[in-house]
């Protein structure tokens, strides 16, 4: 069925296929590239193989979608009926793909608005979601925009890191925070704060880390209907464990999910990374 306002997103979202094709979103995949590999994130490399790769320490580095890619979305999506395009994103300060999707709008057959969420995983998901939401009531390219500001907003992200060193690699986060942490065995807490990682806590074991992942997680949910993602790589024991916690410290969670990162997002954080997507309703 065709819809008046497409939604468009990208594979950092990380939302099940089955809600994507639900909800009638498309997600355009940044690119991952292994020695002189270039690999489509979702189709042609999977979690498991990009952590071998960084556990084997081969190069890996990722990259944004190039315009005609976002162009070649745009006009399908304009070709199966829609009037409007709301393109949502991970956050610029990560990478380049805002600005490929603002480039590609550009030269659509219909208006496109290209939003920089400032988030990532699914506090990007939970963006697309709210704007598909509003477009399946029948609201406005402007409505569905707003919707999705909006959920950007007051959705929050936390995550532990086994090492900051694979962010301090991609030049994610500053180098000093990732020798302070090396230096002091420390355990990082991190949060995305205004489209950028920056160190929240410093635990000092893996244990305490996640019991205090956890604790951050129910403070910022409060009481009121809520959306929760558990994000890992290569630890689905712990996101298992963290998600049952959550769901029965939080009664009033409306859904939570499991999923496990994609390499784009694992090629900077390395195994064992473990987050909670907070998203209030």
């Amino acid at each position: 069925m065709s819809r008046h306002v497409a939604i468009v997103t990208d594979s950092t979202a990380y939302l099940p296929p089955q809600t994507m094709e639900r909800h009638a979103i498309t997600a355009v995949p940044l690119t991952v590239v292994i020695g002189d590999r270039a690999l489509e994130e979702g189709t042609e490399i999977s979690a498991r193989s990009l952590a071998e790769a960084l556990q084997k320490r081969r190069s890996v580095t990722t990259s944004r979608p190039a315009p005609e890619v976002f162009a070649a979305a745009y006009r399908a999506a304009a070709e199966a009926g829609a009037e409007g395009i709301v393109s949502l994103h991970l956050s610029g300060e990560f990478s380049g793909t805002y600005d490929a999707a603002v480039l590609a709008a550009k030269g659509a057959p219909v208006p496109v608005r290209v939003v920089d969420t400032r988030m990532v995983g699914m506090a990007l998901g939970f963006c697309a979601l709210a704007a598909a939401e509003v477009v399946e009531a029948g609201g406005s390219l402007d409505e569905a925009v707003s919707a999705a500001e909006k959920r950007a907003a007051g959705t929050s992200a936390f995550f532990y890191v086994d090492t900051l060193d694979y962010l301090r690699r991609g030049g994610r986060i500053g180098a000093a925070q990732a020798l302070l942490g090396s230096a002091l065995a420390v355990k990082p807490l991190l949060e995305l704060d205004g489209g950028r990682i920056e160190l929240r806590e410093k635990v000092r074991t893996a244990s305490k880390a996640i019991a205090r992942l956890e604790e951050i997680a129910v403070e910022r949910a409060g009481g009121g209907p809520v959306e929760i993602a558990v994000h890992h790589l290569s630890a689905p024991e712990r996101a298992a464990a963290l998600a049952e916690r959550l769901r029965e410290r939080l009664p009033a969670v409306e859904d939570l999910q499991v999923t496990e990162v994609g390499a784009v997002i694992g090629a900077h954080t390395g195994p064992g990374l473990l987050a909670v997507v907070v998203s209030p309703r």
